[in-house]
């Protein structure tokens, strides 16, 4: 089934070129069905290859998703054109009184500062407690995934000398995990991070379960108890060539800017990178919408904020 976006989103091009099933929204509204209702608040400064990642993962699922894409009220991106953000993307303001079956928080390109120093950190604290009695569940990626173990569980992240930057592998820690079904038992994740929080500090959270992880990148995909919150400290969503192009732009500040590890070639990084975990982020993500929204929020919409989980996967 597809995903529905504005009829005109330029990422939908991209998209169809990769044939990705995207609807305009102008054809979803004959369907006589109750498509799931996903938000995404991207807080990255390139919005539309953002978009694409994310939007990439979504359509990879039998359910029709409508995507709204959202912006915070106090956050300006130099980086975007505001036509871009006023004809495709919703204010937080404009859907304070709505519910969702599902919502992105994305990562953001903030990995030196304390909370307390963005500039949009109260907004968001309201945004992360709107979205507990707004949304069946919320997956946070990378620093927002920090950002959210701080505000909802007090843990604090600590930075790494170096970034953590590369292709890694991963362990799945349960055997049968809802999100993790089907993982082969190690998989590829992306990583660009210097934020980690100690593993012994969240399992010393009652309410807080990680799925998957490694000694290298430490806890990699973790949940709340009944599923309204996910976390992935990693990057799935990347393109083959997202590592590099970070790479190409931290040599431009750094000269001696450390290489990704397990990423070029032969360490080559004139050769072509491969995409080596996109299997893993398809079913990670279908995964998601299938067992912790789809079979979770309540058909009636409205009764989202009522908390109405039908199910509680506590692996």
């Amino acid at each position: 089934m597809p995903i529905t976006v504005k009829d005109e989103l330029p990422a939908i091009a991209r998209l169809r070129h990769e044939n990705v099933f995207v609807m305009p929204k102008s054809r979803a509204m004959s369907q006589e069905i109750r498509p799931m209702r996903l938000a995404i608040l991207n807080l990255m400064p390139n919005k539309v290859e953002t978009e694409v990642q994310f939007i990439r993962l979504l359509a990879n699922t039998p359910l029709q998703v409508h995507v709204d894409l959202l912006r915070l009220d106090t956050h300006r991106s130099s980086e975007n054109s505001e036509q871009h953000l006023n004809m495709f993307y919703r204010y937080f303001s404009e859907v304070q009184d709505e519910n969702y079956d599902a919502l992105i928080v994305t990562g953001a390109p903030l990995a030196h500062l304390e909370y307390t120093d963005v500039i949009y950190w109260q907004e968001l604290q309201a945004f992360f407690d709107w979205a507990e009695n707004h949304v069946t569940s919320t997956l946070f990626s990378c620093w927002a995934a920090h950002a959210g173990l701080f505000h909802h569980h007090g843990l604090k992240r600590d930075l790494k000398a170096q970034k953590l930057c590369g292709v890694f592998k991963h362990q799945v820690y349960f055997d049968h995990g809802a999100l993790t079904r089907g993982f082969d038992d190690e998989f590829l994740v992306p990583h660009s991070r210097y934020g980690y929080i100690d593993i012994d500090k969240i399992n010393n959270k009652e309410d807080l379960v990680v799925l998957a992880g490694s000694e290298v990148v430490g806890a990699y995909l973790l949940k709340n108890k009944t599923g309204s919150q996910v976390y992935i400290t990693g990057h799935p969503e990347y393109d083959a060539d997202t590592l590099q192009k970070e790479y190409l732009r931290d040599l431009q500040n750094a000269p001696d800017a450390p290489m990704p590890d397990n990423y070029f070639p032969n360490d080559d990084v004139d050769a072509k990178p491969s995409k080596t975990w996109q299997s893993h982020a398809f079913l990670l993500f279908s995964n998601w919408l299938n067992y912790y929204v789809y079979q979770t929020t309540p058909y009636d919409i409205n009764l989202v904020s009522q908390d109405v989980r039908t199910n509680n996967y506590a692996e």
